[in-house]
């Protein structure tokens, strides 16, 4: 359950939740990761659940040193009021028996809050596109259907709908066709709460792979960011993400000179 850090809980009625899926290369993560440092979100609470790996870390958007002994959390939540934005930043991955219980959570905590709509980042595995999924963008998106008005505005900003794929190769009946995501996580099963449950919500998600996944974290933020307008783009170039201190350490501290 959410629990607020101060006395009273926010109220997060009429805003935009982002979060994002444990996926292939953690790119909605470094994602978040990415909207919360730069735009200087604030802590407003964290999720007491036993469904993640337990974690405690340092503050991993320390600008000081005073502010780095702060301890977070495996799921954290942080705002903006004035842009009316709420971020879920989730940072370990869902014990396999407990899917379910988390999926249930946080369809329940965001149908209580009263969120305007929930925006969730998320990856999958580039190699297991079809053969429509290769060529043009590796963008796709999935609209709720509480959310479909949107449809006209992602379409103009030339984005490309996720493709249903056949259950069976060869059979293109629409009977036959399933959506697929896979290297996903939890993606399509919230998607899927979400329809049944009237939620409006928007899947972004980026075809990718494993490695050094710091650029398709900097393009699905940039997605993002065409649609919800939450940076202003300098004129020429593209938006100034500000990199978390955390990412320092990214691909670990380096190899010891002493074991030479």
């Amino acid at each position: 359950m959410f629990i607020s850090v101060e006395d009273s809980a926010p109220c997060f009625k009429g805003f935009t939740l982002i979060l994002p899926a444990v996926s292939v290369g953690n790119v909605g993560q470094l994602a978040v990761d990415l909207i919360v440092s730069t735009l200087n979100l604030q802590r407003v609470g964290y999720f007491h659940t036993d469904c993640l790996i337990p974690m405690v870390g340092n503050n991993p958007y320390s600008t000081s040193s005073e502010d780095s002994l702060q301890l977070s959390t495996n799921a954290e939540v942080y705002w903006c009021k004035d842009l009316k934005l709420a971020v879920l930043q989730i940072r370990s991955p869902l014990i396999q028996t407990k899917t379910r219980s988390f999926r249930k959570m946080v369809v329940s905590w965001i149908k209580s809050s009263g969120f305007a709509k929930t925006v969730l980042l998320s990856s999958s595995h580039a190699y297991q596109r079809d053969d429509r999924q290769i060529l043009g963008s590796p963008l796709r998106y999935l609209l709720t259907p509480a959310l479909r008005e949107q449809v006209t505005a992602l379409e103009q900003l030339g984005w490309t709908e996720m493709e249903k794929i056949s259950a069976f190769p060869g059979v293109m009946d629409s009977d036959s066709q399933r959506l697929c995501i896979p290297g996903g996580g939890v993606t399509k099963a919230l998607y899927t709460d979400c329809c049944t449950e009237g939620v409006s919500m928007a899947v972004m998600l980026l075809f990718c792979s494993e490695g050094d996944n710091v650029p398709d974290a900097i393009a699905l933020a940039n997605h993002l960011n065409d649609w919800l307008h939450l940076l202003d783009p300098p004129a020429q170039g593209s938006v100034p993400w500000r990199i978390p201190s955390s990412w320092k350490l990214l691909f670990g501290s380096g190899v010891p000179p002493t074991i030479f």
